[in-house]
């Protein structure tokens, strides 16, 4: 193939890499003059024609995908039966044979990666796409530390790491999620579990799951414990260790409930590597993670059903108005008595808000009806207020070991409002950065409430030394210091 012109446009030049889809070549665009991978797919997947349609038009929706940390996709095309997609080329490695040639990476390095990784996965989920089969081998590191997601669209494909033949079961079997190794709903946090996959062997060296067979791997995934990587590693931070071990739990509602909570920890630990974390302390709701990828949600940031529960709440109050005028037809006696009630309060707050009603007005059918009704939608709104409330509530982000400007426009994108900002000196938090936050990460809290902060000063440094020095400058001035004083009487004795 090499040698070949595309399309009469995209010259092949080298192979570059090859995996269970195709081969990757460096090629040569010449309509603008520029290096370009080109990945040409197997000829028993071409022969496919179902198959090279679905994969046409994932590949299109993959292909309008603009991050720095995802890998281009510029075209895609077909010329005798050879099926094909051009790509941004990366000059660089990928990840697998950065550890190949490094065996494991420094903890710095790793969240680094992890980081960039994650930023790549929320822009994805928020644009309805799920990886899945987010491995070292689709990460590619470039020259200038960049960090990039490759083959997307093409995980949703069977591929040479499938362990059966359906294509339910998609993905490579080491950063298998539990969900993806027993064939069932898979939605984005089974991105976060394999992303967690790649932490762990970029720390360790080594993937938490190795087996004989695919099979066995698998069933690894579904059943045994991970061994936290500080059981092999024992200078890896304890802050990594607990992160890495979230993003491996095996029940997804246990994991980060969003790309951006995972990326929300990571750069917390990257701006302040002896942050300590405490995920017992961090509330996870099923309802908030359970999505379904097939509509239109954005899953990457804290979110609110509020419109939808709102709609509930008022068809329910219109429910209960209905049940109450067939109520109080069919108990005549009991709505004189209220009515009569009604109006006394009617009365007393109208003389409170405008200074008294007029004392001719007499008891009459039509102003008393308008009063009922205007009165008791206003209870109802007040009650439906009242329900409204907990529908608004949302969990409070992470903000502990993030900068104040940084801690301000999350509160702010959360819609929440920042409340009092308070200074400590601190011997373990940078200064500028979150000490502690109120409420705590995961409060259920309500719409628009306030977050305090306490924020650090840095260590608090005394300052005995200036002190001393201005003392002795006063008595050098007097002449009553000790040292100095004599020096200064043998001066005039001289004199």
């Amino acid at each position: 193939m090499i040698g070949t012109l595309l399309i009469n446009r995209y010259e092949l030049l080298e192979k570059i890499g090859e995996g269970g889809m195709g081969i990757v070549y460096k090629a040569k665009c010449h309509l603008l003059n520029r290096f370009v991978a080109v990945k040409i797919l197997k000829s028993e997947l071409s022969n496919n024609e179902e198959f090279i349609l679905r994969f046409k038009r994932e590949a299109n929706s993959i292909a309008s995908l603009s991050h720095p940390n995802i890998v281009n996709i510029y075209d895609i095309g077909s010329e005798n039966n050879i099926n094909f997609i051009v790509m941004e080329y990366i000059n660089g490695k990928t990840l697998k044979q950065v550890l190949r040639d490094n065996v494991r990476l420094s903890p710095d390095t790793t969240l680094n990666i992890s980081l960039q990784m994650a930023e790549a996965l929320i822009y994805a989920h928020k644009n309805n796409i799920i990886h899945r089969d987010i491995k070292c081998d689709n990460i590619l590191i470039s020259d200038d530390n960049i960090a990039k997601l490759t083959d997307f669209g093409i995980a949703k494909l069977p591929n040479s790491s499938t362990i059966t033949n359906s294509n339910k079961i998609i993905g490579s079997v080491h950063y298998f999620s539990p969900e993806q190794a027993k064939g069932g709903y898979v939605d984005f946090r089974t991105d976060i579990y394999a992303l967690g996959i790649v932490m762990y062997e970029m720390i360790t060296g080594n993937v938490p799951f190795n087996g004989k067979t695919s099979i066995s791997v698998a069933i690894m995934h579904i059943q045994e414990p991970v061994i936290p990587p500080k059981n092999f590693i024992a200078d890896i931070p304890e802050n990594i260790n607990l992160v890495i071990l979230k993003a491996l739990e095996k029940n997804p509602a246990d994991r980060f409930k969003s790309a951006k909570e995972f990326a929300n920890v990571l750069s917390s630990l990257k701006e302040n590597p002896n942050l300590k974390i405490d995920f017992n302390n961090t509330l996870i709701d099923d309802s908030t993670v359970m999505i379904d990828t097939h509509k239109e949600i954005d899953p990457t940031v804290v979110m609110s059903k509020d419109p939808i529960q709102e709609t509930v709440l008022l068809k329910s109050v219109t429910n209960k108005l209905h049940i109450n005028n067939l109520k109080s037809k069919s108990k005549k006696v009991i709505l004189p008595i209220g009515v009569i009630a009604f109006c006394i309060a009617a009365f007393a707050l109208g003389k409170y808000f405008y200074g008294g009603l007029s004392k001719n007005t007499g008891y009459k059918d039509s102003p008393i009806n308008s009063s009922i009704e205007e009165n008791t939608l206003g209870t109802t709104s007040k009650e439906n207020n009242d329900k409204l409330q907990p529908s608004e509530k949302r969990q409070v982000p992470l903000l502990v070991g993030k900068s104040q400007d940084t801690a301000e426009s999350i509160i702010n994108n959360n819609e929440f409002l920042l409340g009092n900002i308070s200074y400590e000196y601190s011997d373990n938090v940078s200064s500028g950065l979150v000490i502690s936050q109120s409420p705590t990460v995961g409060t259920s809290y309500e719409k628009s409430g306030k977050i305090d902060l306490i924020i650090s000063q840095g260590q608090k440094v005394t300052q005995p030394a200036p002190e001393t020095k201005k003392n002795n400058s006063n008595n050098n001035g007097n002449g009553n210091g000790n040292g100095n004083g004599k020096e200064k009487e043998k001066k005039q004795k001289n004199k």
